[in-house]
């Protein structure tokens, strides 16, 4: 049985061994870095500084959300604008995989830089198991590379520090508790953000598509799970596909993108099933899509479980 208390005590300690000197921790928003985040700084207090990186392809709102919650944490951080950075490096790459390992790449270079202006010698990341299971290795295939396992760069020359590595997302939050981490049940976020939800090439248009699409999705389903209309997914978005459909807006014929939307249950993110989104809800959510979205003309919903699919469509 999982008990929360011991496993931070055992990490604190752990990491107290491990760590000799100053640390940077990649803080994304989400359960997992935020849990990391507060039993490192935990176990070395100030010589731990937290970095958000601003990579423009963040859910609307984040950096604000994120930046109160690293003071109700009471953890040194910093936010760094790299919009420009992560575009210019995504501009014409199509693949999934080489989306998340220039991605990757493009953090590890950012959080060296922090880290060498700090005078730090470690990097701190909150992988978790499905991470490292995903991204393959030994005689795992890869399903898919998670840019902070499988898309490390060779020759990295700050030190990893992973005390959430052994833990399934469940643990995470039950540790999150434990730690009063008021993000403990926030849904899942990918680590490359909507770049993975953008199918084809990452454009700042297309984030801020996708962006606008995933806070309706965001909102609706929230408003009505809240109202006892449905029960809340483990993790609900919207991404945007690379083709055009002809659709009409009002008499005229209109030549838009398509959205579609992504819904699961699960309890760990290894296997899940599809929710069964009430059709008002989806008819609610498609209307404002297509209302407040006049370059999208068509609204999808994915019923596919995991496996065979995964939740995130890259």
């Amino acid at each position: 049985m999982f008990d929360a208390s011991d496993f931070i005590d055992e990490a604190i300690e752990k990491v107290r061994e491990e760590i000799d000197g100053k640390a940077v921790v990649a803080t994304s928003g989400g359960v997992d870095s935020a849990v990391a985040a507060v039993i490192v700084s935990r176990a070395i207090g100030d010589n731990l500084l937290s970095v958000y990186v601003d990579t423009g392809l963040m859910r609307k709102g984040e950096k604000k959300q994120v930046a109160s919650m690293l003071e109700d944490l009471d953890v040194n951080y910093e936010i760094v604008d790299a919009k420009d950075e992560f575009f210019e490096a995504l501009k014409g790459v199509l693949d999934p995989e080489d989306k998340r390992m220039v991605i990757g790449g493009k953090f590890i270079k950012i959080f060296e830089r922090k880290a060498k202006e700090i005078g730090a010698e470690y990097l701190v990341q909150g992988t978790i198991a499905p991470d490292w299971i995903e991204s393959g290795g030994d005689l795992r295939d890869t399903i898919k590379s998670h840019h902070n396992v499988g898309a490390l760069p060779e020759g990295m020359e700050l030190k990893l520090v992973e005390p959430l590595r052994d833990l399934y997302k469940d643990e995470v939050r039950k540790v999150g508790r434990e730690l009063g981490v008021t993000v403990s049940e926030r849904q899942p976020f990918p680590g490359p953000a909507l770049a993975i939800r953008i199918l084809g090439e990452v454009t700042p248009e297309a984030a801020e598509t996708a962006r606008d699409a995933c806070a309706i999705v965001e909102e609706e389903i929230e408003k009505s799970a809240e109202n006892g209309d449905m029960e809340l997914p483990w993790q609900y978005f919207a991404g945007l596909l690379p083709i055009r459909s002809v659709g009409v807006r009002g008499d005229i014929r209109a030549y838009g993108y398509t959205i579609f939307i992504r819904a699961v249950q699960s309890v760990d993110g290894m296997t899940a099933s599809y929710s069964r989104i009430p059709h008002e809800v989806l008819d609610d959510i498609s209307i404002r899509i297509t209302n407040e979205l006049p370059q999208v003309n068509r609204v999808v919903y994915d019923i596919t479980n995991k496996p065979p699919g995964t939740i995130e469509w890259e």
